[in-house]
């Protein structure tokens, strides 16, 4: 899939403080950016589960938590899929992190993966696939727009020296 965003006007960069939220987790649980005060945090944003992209987005983030973990990173994803979706998605590809329902995708548009992109050429309203790393003292410590699902969790822990 081609994206690029054309409308950057909410994207967050560096140093820029962490946009709280309480969203309802694959368990039924409400988890909220406070829960991980005080630890550093990668929250990824992909546009729906069980599709080939963030399928192996995932994945790649499943099978790589244990080096993340041991470098003092969690990892939680969101989506606008609802919980029972969240719930069949981490059973089938047996995830090991949080997944978020954002369906109204509030939490998306503020932290500026949700908005224009284009997709096959089209200008569309979409999910922007984006990663963060948010510092133990809640500021974004890195920021990534428009990433590719295939190779993205194998550049972020080169970037991060993890």
């Amino acid at each position: 899939m081609s994206t690029e965003t054309t409308n950057d006007k909410a994207r967050l960069s560096e140093g820029d403080t962490a946009p709280a939220f309480a969203l309802t987790d694959d368990h039924n649980n409400t988890v909220s950016l406070s829960d991980y005060a005080g630890k550093r945090l990668i929250v990824y944003f992909y546009p729906r589960a069980n599709t080939p992209g963030c399928t192996k987005e995932a994945c790649d983030f499943r099978d790589n938590l244990a080096q993340l973990n041991d470098a003092g990173i969690d990892v939680i994803a969101i989506s606008p899929d609802k919980p029972e979706k969240l719930a069949a998605f981490r059973d089938k590809y047996e995830l090991t992190f949080p997944l978020l329902s954002d369906p109204d995708k509030a939490v998306m548009k503020e932290w500026g993966a949700f908005g224009e992109k284009k997709n096959y050429g089209k200008i569309v309203q979409g999910v922007i696939r984006s990663t963060f790393l948010v510092d133990a003292d809640g500021t974004i410590a890195l920021a990534k727009y428009n990433v590719k699902a295939t190779g993205h969790v194998a550049r972020i822990i080169t970037e991060l020296g993890v």
